[in-house]
C-alpha cells in the first residue's frame, strides 16, 4: 500500500482550454477518495491518468515516492500495480465467473493451485462463492459489478480505480452495491478513487471528496466538511440540497449565521451594503409565524415529509421540509435557524 501524489497535475487536449488544470491533492494509503463533478469536469480524465491510460501535459503522479507519470515519461498500466471498474462491467463472455475473476492472476503467471485459492477467497469475499460457474450473461447488474470487484481484489492491488461504477445500476441495486464497495474498501485496505456525479454515492462511500469543477479542483475535506462547510458557491450548490442567498455581510460576523444575524441583514437589505452569498440547507428552515414571509411556489411530496420551494418578498427562493401538508400557493413564515457565508 502506498500513498498516491497529485503534483500540479494539468492535460490538454488540443488548442482549447486544459481538461485538467493545475491539479494537486495527495490520497493517503488506505483512503477512499471520492472525486466528485459535472460532466466535463475532468475527473474521469485524471483517473485515466492516474491508471496510466493518459500522459500528464504537465506535472507528475507519484506513487510510494515514486513518479510514475510526468510530460516526459509514464509507467505503463500494467506495472502501475492498480486495477480499475469500469461503468460497463468489461467482463469476458465467454468465460465463467471464476475464469473472469483468475484471468488476471494467469496473465501474471500466479500457480495454478495459488489461483484457485486467490479465487476462491476473492468470490467470498464478494459473496459469489454459488456463482463460479456461471456466465457474465445469466448474472444480474449487481452480481456483474460483483464479479469485477473480485477481479480487482484477487491482484492485491495499491491503488483501485472506479469509473462510475453505479450509473447502469436501478436505486435498489445501487444501495446494495454502495455497501459491497464499504465492504471492499474495510477488507483490502487498498487506496480507492471513485469518480462519480452523484454527491450522494461520494457521502456514502468516501472518506475525503474533492470536487472538480471546469478541471480544477475547488476544494477537498472529508464528507462531513464538504457538506457543511462548503468552499465557494460552485461546491454550496452542488453539494447537498441548498438555496444560495444573496444578503448584506455584516462586519464581525462568523462564517456560520445563526437567525439574530440573519435576520439582521434581511432588514438591512435597502441599506446599499456589500453582500455576500449565504448557503442554507432545508433542514435549517422551519415554518414559524414569527419569521419571514413567503409563498410556496412548489410543495412534493416525498413519503415522510414534503419538500417546498418558497418565494421570499425580494423575489429569493429557499428550500424547505414540511411534516404538515402544505399547498402551493401558500403564504407561510419562516425562520432560517442557520446560514454558511461561502
Amino acid at each position: 500500500m502506498a500513498t498516491l501524489t497529485l503534483n500540479r497535475l494539468c492535460k490538454r487536449f488540443g488548442t482549447g482550454a486544459p481538461a485538467v488544470h493545475d491539479l494537486s491533492l495527495t490520497v493517503e494509503q488506505g483512503r477512499f477518495l471520492a472525486l466528485l463533478g459535472p460532466s466535463g469536469c475532468g475527473k474521469t480524465t485524471v483517473l485515466r491518468m492516474i491508471a496510466g491510460f493518459e500522459q500528464p501535459s504537465d506535472g507528475s503522479i507519484e506513487l510510494a515516492e515514486r513518479t510514475i507519470a510526468n510530460a516526459a515519461a509514464m509507467l505503463p498500466p500494467e506495472k502501475r500495480n492498480m486495477a480499475m471498474v469500469f461503468q460497463s462491467y468489461a467482463l469476458w463472455p465467454h468465460m465463467t465467473v471464476a475464469e473472469n475473476i483468475g484471468y488476471p492472476l494467469k496473465v501474471r503467471g500466479v500457480a495454478r493451485e495459488r489461483a484457485r485459492k486467490k479465487v476462491r477467497e476473492a468470490l467470498d469475499a464478494v459473496r459469489l462463492e454459488a456463482f463460479a460457474e456461471r456466465r457474465p450473461a445469466e448474472l444480474s447488474g449487481g452480481q456483474r459489478q460483483r464479479v469485477a470487484l473480485a477481479r480487482c481484489l484477487v491482484t492485491e492491488p495499491d491503488v483501485v480505480l472506479l469509473d462510475e461504477p453505479l450509473a447502469n445500476l436501478d436505486r435498489h441495486l445501487r444501495q446494495e452495491m454502495e455497501e459491497a464497495f464499504r465492504e471492499f474498501h474495510a477488507r483490502s485496505g487498498a487506496t480507492m478513487i471513485y469518480v462519480t456525479h452523484d454527491q450522494a454515492e461520494a457521502m456514502a462511500l468516501a472518506t475525503d471528496v474533492a470536487v472538480m469543477a471546469e478541471g480544477r479542483l475547488l476544494q477537498m475535506a472529508p464528507p462531513e466538511e464538504i457538506y457543511a462547510r462548503p468552499e465557494g458557491r460552485i461546491v454550496g450548490a452542488l453539494v447537498g440540497r441548498g438555496a444560495i442567498l444573496s444578503l448584506p455581510h455584516l462586519p464581525g460576523t462568523d462564517r456560520l449565521l445563526d437567525w439574530p444575524v440573519l435576520q439582521a441583514a434581511f432588514r438591512q437589505c435597502g441599506e446599499g451594503l456589500p453582500r455576500a452569498d449565504i448557503l442554507v440547507r432545508p433542514q435549517d428552515v422551519t415554518l414559524d409565524r414569527e419569521g419571514l414571509q413567503a409563498v410556496v411556489t412548489s410543495a412534493l411530496f416525498e413519503g415522510e415529509r414534503y419538500a417546498l420551494r418558497l418565494l421570499l418578498g425580494d423575489g429569493q427562493t429557499l428550500r424547505a421540509f414540511s411534516r404538515q401538508p402544505v399547498r402551493e400557493g401558500e403564504a407561510v413564515a419562516v425562520v432560517i435557524r442557520a446560514g454558511w457565508r461561502l
